[in-house]
């Protein structure tokens, strides 16, 4: 896999911006402003560093200006684009939310009317009187709706994560083995992603530990007979991707362990089978939750899977507590599990899919073998 760098397309967060517009006419609102690292990456390509704010205003009018850290960004789909200083003199500002939100406003303009903005970081900076309007409605449920639909440069960068994934998972196939510590299988498989990545990374997550369902690694040898779970959520500019393998340390797995691995490899091609548009998370729960209780009743006690995307955990959600339905255009994850003692101590595998008109398409395709 070519490690050359990609990043959002301009056209794709034109149209973005465009929805966003669609839905202030709905509310109605005359501006919205965004400050999240992922709003303002999803509508403009831009991504600030993650010690810098920025902020993001787009208008009724279908006008959307940038308040930028330090510099002038050259990727950033925006008719026009301000500057506030995130530093002094090298020093990382504190108050950068507030400056940025300054710069937005003047370039802006005042606005004695109704705002749209993101509720869950709606602050003093955000208020009314801060903003110069009269009404702030919360616009954030709504755009993570619009988030689920995936575009195609969306799903460009989601491809590059799971690519880091399958060369993790090569190299974990390669080095585990009784005596190798946790911490040494975190570093490889980290260097592994950033080789395929060519950067830094997002992020790496998320469960690395041997004789258990998941935590970070732990300096600990794994041993013979036990398995190791391996749920790999590296992020690529953003965009995260979330599988998960389980791997038999000695190579030679038990029949007990091989027969919990047949029960959830045959819940997961029942995902494939069933999942298209219109069909409910929470009773595509329920049938594999009863399918793992053939195994052994509560040896499966975690949610099935989840959207992914710009956050780990995004709609739909494969979950009891939620009643979503599958819409094309979403990217999930099925990770169904089985966790006893007799295991040593569980098994978990995860792929990531996109549903489409008609069914999905997984986009996940490293072996699931233990």
């Amino acid at each position: 896999m070519s490690n050359e760098q990609i990043s959002l397309s301009a056209e794709y967060c034109r149209q973005r911006q465009a929805r966003v517009c669609k839905l202030m006419e709905q509310l109605p609102v005359d501006r919205a402003i965004f400050v999240t690292h992922e709003n303002i990456q999803y509508l403009t390509g831009f991504r600030p560093h993650r010690l810098m704010q920025a902020a993001v205003c787009i208008e009724a009018t279908g006008e959307c200006v940038l308040a930028a850290p330090n510099e002038e960004p050259a990727d950033a789909s925006v008719d026009q684009c301000v500057t506030f200083e995130a530093q002094w003199h090298c020093t990382l500002r504190q108050e950068q939310q507030q400056s940025a939100l300054t710069a937005l406003v003047e370039a802006c303009g005042h606005l004695q009317s109704s705002i749209a903005v993101e509720g869950s970081v709606t602050g003093l900076h955000l208020s009314p009187t801060t903003l110069n309007s009269e009404h702030v409605i919360d616009l954030e449920p709504d755009l993570w709706q619009l988030r689920r639909k995936k575009d195609l440069d969306e799903l460009q960068m989601i491809r590059r994560a799971i690519g880091c994934t399958d060369a993790m998972y090569h190299r974990a196939r390669e080095i585990i083995e009784p005596g190798i510590n946790e911490l040494e299988v975190y570093n490889q498989l980290h260097a592994a992603a950033v080789e395929v990545a060519g950067e830094p990374l997002t992020a790496l997550g998320n469960d690395f530990q041997c004789a258990s369902p998941g935590g970070p690694p732990r300096n600990r040898d794994a041993r013979d007979g036990e398995l190791f779970i391996l749920d790999l959520g590296p992020a690529y500019r953003g965009y995260y991707a979330d599988n998960c393998r389980t791997f038999s340390v000695n190579k030679r797995p038990m029949d007990k362990q091989y027969e919990a691995w047949e029960a959830i490899v045959a819940v997961l091609e029942m995902v494939e089978r069933t999942v298209k548009p219109g069909v409910s998370c929470r009773e595509l729960f329920t049938q594999a939750q009863a399918m793992l209780d053939e195994f052994r009743p509560g040896a499966f006690f975690h949610h099935l899977g989840h959207g992914f995307g710009l956050f780990p955990h995004e709609a739909p959600h494969l979950n009891p507590k939620w009643d979503d339905t599958f819409a094309e255009g979403d990217c999930f994850t099925a990770e169904p599990g089985l966790y006893t003692d007799e295991l040593k101590a569980g098994i978990r595998l995860e792929q990531n899919y996109l549903v489409t008109s008609d069914g999905v398409e997984r986009l996940t395709n490293f072996p699931l073998e233990l």
